[in-house]
């Protein structure tokens, strides 16, 4: 076996070129194959370590969708929205290891005011409670978040989203410490967000977050739709905590035992579900791009490999009167092939970590991925299509009748 390991490194040497060009066809099939999985991989990394502040580790607690249906003349029981003191109370009473954010949307058509300017009646007002930037990801660019005392006595402080703050205030000007005016109430600035973008139908960017006692006396004796989102940091546990919440929830709002919950319990996992279905659809092309490329390179490798036997017709009548079997003879040749096939499979899967990090890079995302997995896959195939194209050639070449292969010229 291993003399047939070097003579296939020899028969590589000494067609050099033609090994080359072969291996090369398959170079381009690996790279595309780990190139396209290594910046999916990337992609997915780099997004999955943001996911638990966008809502995979966490689920919500809102009221229940009133719609005031009826279905066979019964009509469907309208439940009373979460109320204020109930909210609070189960951030209170609430023992699991979590995180629990409160919010409040007071309005999206606010108009804010700074000095002379203000901006279009376009902004969202939501109150929240100190842990509702870190549950949703947002960071803080300039300034601080709320403390629990603001949110506890309702200060009239503010967290302003970036596209507010380019609307009413001078690029050389510091929002921080600074006086803004909505609803004909004075809120002072304590913090500016980084700019997030556009996520769902949240543009975090065009809003303003002021506590949520505040949000409730602006709302003015309407009833504000309060919601809950719980963190949970160990996501094996999130069942358990869920169950916990709702059993919470039904002790709060006194709901009988045997009737349904008078609140809606879900969790957000949603975005998580999109980006699995993305990748692997994305997965599903790169397989797809580097199978047919592959499939190429099996076919020029063993036109190549039936060329070789033909020329070597006198090597093989020669190794056969020495007395090489011809399962020597399949190894020989299946091994030449499946050499030439790892040598285009190392600079494929060298090429395709260096092409698809390149890649995730240039789409913004950071670090570099070493996708062991993928080219662990990647010398599988090589192997594999080294050995489906060497086989018919080595099989032919074992075949061949030693005293017409020695008059071969």
């Amino acid at each position: 076996m291993l003399e047939n390991l070097k003579e296939g490194l020899r028969s590589v040497q000494a067609n050099l070129l033609r090994s080359v060009l072969t291996a090369l066809i398959v170079t381009i099939g690996i790279t595309s194959l780990v190139g396209i999985l290594t910046a999916i991989d990337g992609i997915e990394y780099s997004v999955s370590e943001s996911l638990s502040s966008l809502g995979v580790n966490t689920f919500d607690i809102r009221s229940k969708r009133n719609r005031n249906s009826s279905r066979q003349g019964i009509k469907e029981k309208v439940y009373k929205s979460l109320q204020l003191n109930e909210v609070q109370r189960f951030i209170d009473l609430y023992k699991f290891p979590a995180s629990i954010s409160l919010s409040a949307d007071l309005t999206g058509i606010a108009e804010v005011k700074h000095a002379s300017k203000k901006t279009n009646p376009n902004i969202g007002v939501t109150g929240v409670n100190e842990e509702y930037l870190s549950i949703k990801g947002l960071n803080i660019d300039k300034g601080r978040n709320f403390s629990p005392l603001e949110i506890q006595y309702g200060t009239k402080v503010v967290v302003l989203g970036s596209k507010v703050v380019k609307a009413i205030y001078d690029d050389n000007e510091d929002p921080i410490a600074s006086e803004i005016s909505f609803k004909g109430t004075q809120f002072r600035v304590i913090g500016i967000l980084k700019e997030k973008g556009e996520l769902a139908e949240d543009n975090y960017d065009n809003m303003v977050f002021i506590p949520v006692i505040v949000a409730n006396q602006l709302a003015s004796g309407r009833g504000l739709d309060y919601e809950l989102a719980v963190g949970v940091t160990d996501v094996t546990k999130m069942d358990m905590a869920m169950g916990e919440a709702t059993g919470l929830m039904r002790t709060i709002r006194r709901d009988q035992i045997g009737n349904p919950n008078s609140f809606e319990l879900d969790k957000s996992e949603t975005l998580g579900e999109q980006l699995e279905g993305i990748t692997s659809a994305l997965r599903f092309g790169g397989f797809g791009v580097g199978f047919i490329t592959l499939l190429g390179a099996a076919i020029a490798l063993m036109n190549i490999m039936l060329v070789s036997v033909t020329e070597r017709t006198r090597e093989v009548g020669v190794r056969k009167a020495l007395g090489a079997t011809p399962l020597r003879i399949r190894q020989q040749f299946v091994l030449e092939a499946i050499v030439v096939c790892l040598i285009g499979g190392v600079a494929g899967v060298i090429l395709g970590i260096l092409i698809g990090n390149v890649i995730a890079g240039a789409i913004g995302i950071d670090g570099f991925v070493m996708p062991w997995l993928w080219m662990t896959v990647g010398m599988v195939v090589c192997i594999a299509v080294g050995l489906l194209s060497g086989y018919y050639p080595a099989y032919k070449a074992s075949k061949l009748d030693p005293i017409e292969s020695l008059r071969f010229e």
